[in-house]
This record gives C-alpha cells, sequence and structure tokens, in this order.
C-alpha cells in the first residue's frame, strides 16, 4: 500500500511577528524534502486551495495560535459550508467542504495550531521567544517522521514530537 501524499499549508502574515509562525514551520518542512509531502505557504487561505487539496490524502494546516495549548496542537478539521463568503477569508473547514463538494475528493485534514506570543506589532520576523523555543518545539532533528494523525481523537492534544527543526528563522 502506498503513503499517503500530504499537503501542508503553512498560512499566516511573517510581517505581524509570530503570526508568521505558520509559513515558517511551511518553510522548515520544505527544506527536509520529504517524499510524498507537498508544502506551501502564504499569508491566508484562499479558494484555490480547494483544488490543490483534492490531489492528495492529507492536509494539514499550519497556522500560529495566541491562545492555543503550548507548544502546539494538532485538531481534526471538519467539513463545513459557511452562510456567508468571501475569497479573501477561508476558514479550513470551508477549504475541506469545498474540496469534497467541488470535486468529489474527501481529504483527512488536520489544524496544526503553534502557540505565538506576539501578533499586534507590524514588524517582520517572529519574536525572540518564537525563535528560541522553535527548536524545543518541534523538536531537534531533521527526518522526515512524524506520528501519523489518524491516531489522534478529535480535540485531543498531538504529542510534542515533531521531527523537524526551524533553522534559519528569523
Amino acid at each position: 500500500m502506498a503513503a499517503p501524499s500530504v499537503l501542508l499549508i503553512g498560512f499566516g502574515n511573517p510581517g505581524c511577528q509570530d503570526d508568521g509562525l505558520g509559513p515558517a514551520f511551511a518553510e522548515a518542512i520544505a527544506a527536509l524534502g520529504c517524499d510524498g509531502v507537498t508544502v506551501d505557504a502564504d499569508y491566508q487561505l484562499v479558494i484555490e486551495d480547494a483544488h490543490e487539496m483534492a490531489q492528495h490524502d492529507v492536509v494539514v494546516f499550519a497556522d500560529a495560535d495566541a491562545a492555543g495549548t503550548a507548544p502546539f496542537a494538532l485538531t481534526p478539521v471538519p467539513a463545513r459550508a459557511s452562510i456567508g463568503f468571501s475569497s479573501h477569508s477561508v476558514r479550513p473547514e470551508e477549504l475541506v467542504w469545498m474540496a469534497e463538494q467541488l470535486f468529489a475528493r474527501t481529504v483527512e485534514a488536520y489544524l496544526l495550531s503553534i502557540r505565538g506570543r506576539s501578533f499586534e506589532q507590524l514588524t517582520e520576523g517572529l519574536t525572540p521567544e518564537a525563535r528560541g523555543t522553535s527548536r524545543r518545539r518541534f523538536g531537534s532533528s531533521s527526518r522526515c517522521s512524524a506520528p501519523a494523525p489518524s491516531g489522534w481523537r478529535a480535540g485531543r492534544t498531538a504529542p510534542a514530537t515533531a521531527s523537524v527543526q526551524l533553522r534559519g528563522v528569523r
């Protein structure tokens, strides 16, 4: 049986300090060059992401979180339609729904919420706290492996063991 294809989408604004944790995480994973993993990073999720999601088995959305579980949490993302719609404000659950409705593709989706500290200041780069704890947050090795998310239950915090090191994060 072939390994599932994975899409990692890191999103957030690197110009607002720790809001850039999602793209920084995506950059670190991309640098590993893991087989079967496609990595994308952007300021925000867009409706075109639903098409890319439909090409993969598993999707992980990586985003900074000001009030979440430290150092991070991984939770399933259910498909959910929204009442309102804007192409400039799309939530992960809406993209999962779009992939199902537009492309007849059900994907296993998760939100990786990475705890950040400062989001208010318009300053490029992560805060010293985020940079200083990056290695502790994501591990110290450079392997392409992590616990399989399908074993976790909804709302359960993921173990703090991801095999990636954030090198060169500003």
